[in-house]
């Protein structure tokens, strides 16, 4: 006897298993290898979505001068940001226009901006609105007397530097009064507001132009104590409005700059845009929520110009509101990250948006796909038995010698070609029964064998 004998051992299937895949689709070893490397590859592609489809931990916002107003909300931002394990990045620029122009570029790196109300929408195809956060007046000072902004012709005029929200209100309201650049001695200088405040002081322009983007606490409080330096309450603040939809008409109350020294001393009409939180469209919902959930806590106080919990708001300009915003100001964050840790509802939102969607796909394809290879692999036993039985029959009812051996012929052509079949283990049933039939119709149609009782042209 043999001293070691060799054990027969069964072995266990593997999960990729090509022999299993053959016998599951009823297919060939080329054929099973490539349906493995088509699965490894729809997993990879669900994988590399959901590695994709992730949140950012990073993003940038332009604000406008470093110390402007915009710039340290947007500090405020990125704390509360921060609590969320997101980074907010802030880059300053020129003010509001050149935030805008930062978000067309899409080699800036910008992500979001505070961008001016009813700001020029070309080229802003792929920017969305966030909301609105806050009124903006424009602020503007001025020497003796001014009845009209059409006073104004050949004086010089402070209306701020390029790019900035300032500039371009400026440009826009003095046009709409006939006030030009060049004609009748008019100079229209870009000064930013420290420049200003300082060339009112000294008596060096006649009127300035000046917003909150840019300017100073401290300077606006110095304009308003000079006694011979006044804030224009603008005339005909009705017409601007119809005129220029995007201006709103706001109120300075008298006594709101000092009580005690009554600054100013009258209600002061002023007009202002809104102020947008603005994004690039493909800003991630997630990340959408988490800005507006920190525009609430920045710009919900109640302020000169706004009432509690007026900002922000669903006010649509020039840009469309983005879709994930309007969602978000109708019922607040989605369920995942109203209950659950940000970390923990990024993570479960995606396995919701890529995989279960992924195995309702694949699960019903799985699924057919073998029920119609099986029938597949079918029809051609099924073809064979409706040959057979055509044969048969014309075996019983052919009485011509000559037909009957061409009938025969067909016989033996249709059992070769039946024994050259290859079929997969859980059709092996459906053959031997074919070729079981085979040999009832040879013994007993064309050898002449006894038949059942039951037999007939059907009996098979």
């Amino acid at each position: 006897m043999n001293p070691n004998p060799r054990r027969f051992r069964i072995k266990k299937p593997a999960i990729f298993d090509v022999n299993r895949v053959m016998d599951m689709f009823d297919i060939g070893p080329k054929a099973a290898l490539m349906v493995v490397i088509a699965a490894f590859a729809a997993v990879a592609v669900v994988i590399v979505f959901f590695i994709r489809s992730a949140p950012p931990t990073s993003i940038t916002i332009s604000t406008g001068p470093e110390d402007g107003a915009f710039y340290r909300q947007a500090q405020r931002y990125a704390k509360l940001l921060e609590e969320n394990g997101v980074k907010l990045n802030i880059v300053t620029s020129g003010g509001l226009v050149d935030n805008l122009e930062k978000l067309k570029d899409p080699k800036s790196g910008v992500d979001l901006a505070f961008v001016q109300g009813g700001a020029d929408a070309e080229g802003t195809e792929n920017l969305v609105s966030l909301g609105s956060v806050s009124h903006q007046p424009v602020l503007i000072f001025y020497l003796g007397k001014l009845e009209l902004l059409s006073d104004l012709k050949g004086k010089k005029i402070a209306i701020g530097p390029e790019g900035s929200g300032t500039n371009q209100l400026a440009l826009t309201m003095l046009a709409a009064n006939g006030v030009k650049p060049d004609e009748e001695g008019t100079e229209l200088l870009k000064l930013d507001s420290a420049e200003a405040v300082q060339a009112l002081q000294e008596n060096k322009i006649a009127a300035a132009f000046i917003m909150s983007e840019s300017a100073s606490i401290n300077d606006l409080r110095a304009l308003m104590r000079d006694p011979e330096i006044h804030l224009y309450s603008v005339k005909q603040i009705g017409a601007y409005a119809r005129k220029y939809d995007y201006l709103d008409p706001l109120v300075l109350p008298e006594g709101t700059i000092d009580l005690g020294a009554n600054l100013p001393a009258q209600d002061v009409n002023l007009l202002g845009p809104m102020i947008e939180l603005v994004a690039r469209d493909n800003l991630h919902p997630a990340i959408s929520d988490l800005i507006l959930e920190a525009a609430g806590k920045v710009h919900s106080r109640p302020g000169i110009f706004q009432q509690r919990n007026e900002f922000p708001t669903l006010v649509e300009h020039s840009i469309p509101i983005s879709e994930d915003a309007a969602r978000y100001y109708k019922s607040g964050k989605s369920f995942l990250y109203r209950y659950l840790p940000y970390w923990l509802a990024s993570l479960l939102s995606r396995i919701l948006v890529v995989f279960l969607p992924a195995i309702l796909i694949l699960v019903p394809v799985v699924r057919v796909i073998p029920a119609i290879l099986r029938w597949r692999a079918q029809i051609k036993i099924y073809q064979r038995y409706r040959e057979l039985l055509s044969l048969e029959r014309g075996l019983v009812e052919e009485q011509d010698p000559a037909k009957r051996e061409e009938l025969r012929a067909d016989f033996d052509n249709l059992e070769k070609a039946v024994n050259q079949m290859r079929v997969k283990g859980r059709f092996a049933d459906q053959l031997y029964a074919l070729r079981a039939h085979i040999d009832y119709v040879r013994k007993v149609r064309i050898q002449g064998g006894s038949a059942p009782a039951h037999d007939g042209i059907y009996g098979i």
